[in-house]
């Protein structure tokens, strides 16, 4: 029992100095050396524990409660030390800080749609109640869907590369939304009711005009359209849109792909006349390229620039407000 009484007087002193040293510690990381140094695998504690390899059951047992003891008594040490610790800095963290509760509290701060989101969703519930259905395309187009099923000649300006973004002779960023009327014409059975709105892509950059903006194209392919049907759509799709009554007129307009073609301005409130949207009866050079008896089925298109739509909405002056990312503009549609 020589180890027993070895390892008792041993762990008493030890005990001691452990006392006197904890009282120094006023830090986490001090406290965690002192756990290493006492508790750790190189402490007086993993010292005598394998010292017990060599003794038999009964004294192995006699010798194992003394260091558990000590052990059990260091580890509430430093719990109890922790704490402390913990408690003087939050009372530190207190003291420093100054809470006013007089003042009012701060607002959540609350996200919200883009404007110009808000816009076409609008305008999708709008059609979709008179019948339409919403189809997508790709932004990077073709240009036989951009320009030559469109009846664009190949001298035409809106083809040059001082108007149009080319990746190749064969692909381009679309410059209209009206690139998807062949698709749908292609691909679906008549009679068709179908918006298509996304990005489109032009070089123009001013306070009217931004390289890349957003339209919505319109479609309407049956027996016996005519342009008073596309007329009441229209008249009716922007009463809604800008809730309210407005004066509008169509004026005689060219667009390769439309015949008649017109564009639709609506009146200030200083008496201006603003353009808003192109529209007209698809040509019949367009259904024949799609494989339709111009002579049975007859169309309707038109485009809206929908910053255009927003800009009168919200009495914005400048349409690069919407793509500058200012949180000051954009609050204003929370």
């Amino acid at each position: 029992m020589k180890l027993k009484k070895e390892i008792h007087q041993s762990l008493k002193k030890i005990f001691k100095l452990a006392i006197l040293e904890m009282k120094e510690i006023d830090n986490i990381n001090s406290l965690n050396n002192f756990q290493s140094k006492y508790l750790g695998k190189n402490s007086v504690i993993s010292f005598y524990f394998n010292k017990l390899i060599k003794l038999n059951i009964s004294e192995r047992i006699q010798c194992s409660v003394i260091l558990n003891d000590f052990k059990k008594n260091i580890k509430n040490k430093i719990n109890n030390k922790k704490k402390k610790i913990h408690r003087d800095i939050l009372k530190e963290k207190k003291n420093k800080s100054f809470f006013d509760y007089s003042l009012p509290g701060r607002k959540f701060e609350r996200g919200s749609l883009h404007p110009i989101t808000i816009v076409i969703n609008e305008m999708k519930k709008i059609f979709n109640h008179l019948g339409f259905l919403t189809y997508y395309g790709p932004e990077l187009e073709d240009v036989y869907y951009n320009f030559d099923s469109l009846n664009i000649p190949n001298n035409h300006p809106s083809r040059s590369i001082n108007d149009t973004f080319w990746f190749n002779s064969n692909h381009i960023l679309r410059t209209q939304t009206s690139s998807m009327q062949v698709r749908i014409l292609e691909k679906y059975s008549y009679p068709i009711r179908a918006i298509f709105p996304g990005k489109v892509y032009r070089r123009d950059y001013d306070h009217t005009h931004t390289p890349m903006f957003h339209q919505i194209e319109g479609l309407i392919v049956d027996k016996s359209i005519s342009f008073s049907n596309l007329k009441w759509i229209l008249e009716n799709f922007i009463t809604q849109i800008l809730k309210k009554d407005v004066k509008l007129r169509f004026r005689s307009s060219y667009f390769p792909f439309t015949c008649p073609s017109a564009e639709m301005d609506i009146q200030d409130k200083y008496g201006n006349w603003l353009e808003i949207l192109g529209c007209g009866m698809v040509h019949p050079n367009v259904l024949k390229n799609c494989k339709i008896d111009h002579n049975v089925y007859s169309a309707c298109a038109f485009g809206v620039g929908i910053e255009r739509i927003a800009m009168l909405k919200y009495s914005v002056s400048d349409i690069r407000y919407f793509f500058e990312n200012d949180i000051r503009f954009l609050k204003q549609f929370v």
